[in-house]
């Protein structure tokens, strides 16, 4: 099995338990408004958010708007009129806090460490709430630093992000970096974009039908120890 010396991982549910993170922040800022919390509504509001989240990759809103207009659409399906804007605020707070691991971070990050290797973030996540998880996760220790597309000025898949990670990381070949994470579009396909092998997190275990092919794929963090 061929081994690489850096690693960059994407962050939310590749890294961390993101889906574990948002229910809980949901639920905190929920109880806070006097609003009941169920399954049903949580997956509404994951509806809702990658909706918006998909017209901002399209460009017809910013991240700023779609943090706005993905509970004002929740509050419009509940029927209520509570102040979207002041919610989201509280909900980006609440999900800084949650620094919940998959399976298997902790152990393949330090594995990577104590090996010599290199570990980095890359991710497109709103830049305050991930500086925050980042900061206070269990692997922050491991990790030589963070890219966040708010910082960098693109995001992934553009080929000009991974351009400025390269650009911000000691030279190393492209053959001996490996991109990791669980989105085909923005991670596998940003990674190819970029000239560099990819990795799929199908922790799901889904089929892939989008036509765009990982150099491997894996279903759980423990397998990455063979590219170590």
């Amino acid at each position: 099995m061929k081994k690489y010396d850096v690693f960059l991982f994407d962050a939310d549910n590749t890294l961390f338990d993101y889906d574990a993170a948002e229910k809980n922040a949901l639920t905190v800022m929920l109880a806070r408004y006097g609003l009941p919390y169920n399954e049903e509504l949580h997956e509404k509001y994951r509806e809702i958010n990658a909706a918006v989240w998909a017209a901002f990759g399209r460009g017809e809103m910013t991240k700023i708007q779609l943090q706005h207009i993905r509970f004002q659409r929740l509050f419009a399906y509940m029927g209520t009129e509570d102040d979207a804007s002041a919610f989201n605020d509280g909900y980006l707070e609440e999900l800084g806090k949650g620094s919940q691991l998959i399976d298997g971070a902790y152990e393949i990050c330090k594995t990577i460490t104590e090996r010599g290797k290199t570990l980095y973030i890359v991710t497109n996540a709103i830049l305050k709430t991930q500086q925050n998880r980042i900061k206070h996760s269990a692997i922050s220790p491991f990790i030589s630093d963070s890219f966040i597309s708010e910082v960098v000025g693109y995001e992934k898949p553009h080929i000009k992000f991974f351009e400025h990670v390269l650009a911000h990381i000691p030279p190393t070949k492209k053959e001996n970096i490996l991109v990791i994470g669980d989105n085909l579009h923005a991670d596998i396909q940003g990674g190819i974009n970029a000239g560099l092998d990819t990795c799929w997190c199908n922790f799901r275990k889904e089929t892939n039908k989008t036509g765009i092919i990982p150099t491997y794929e894996i279903i759980s963090l423990g397998e990455i120890a063979g590219f170590v």
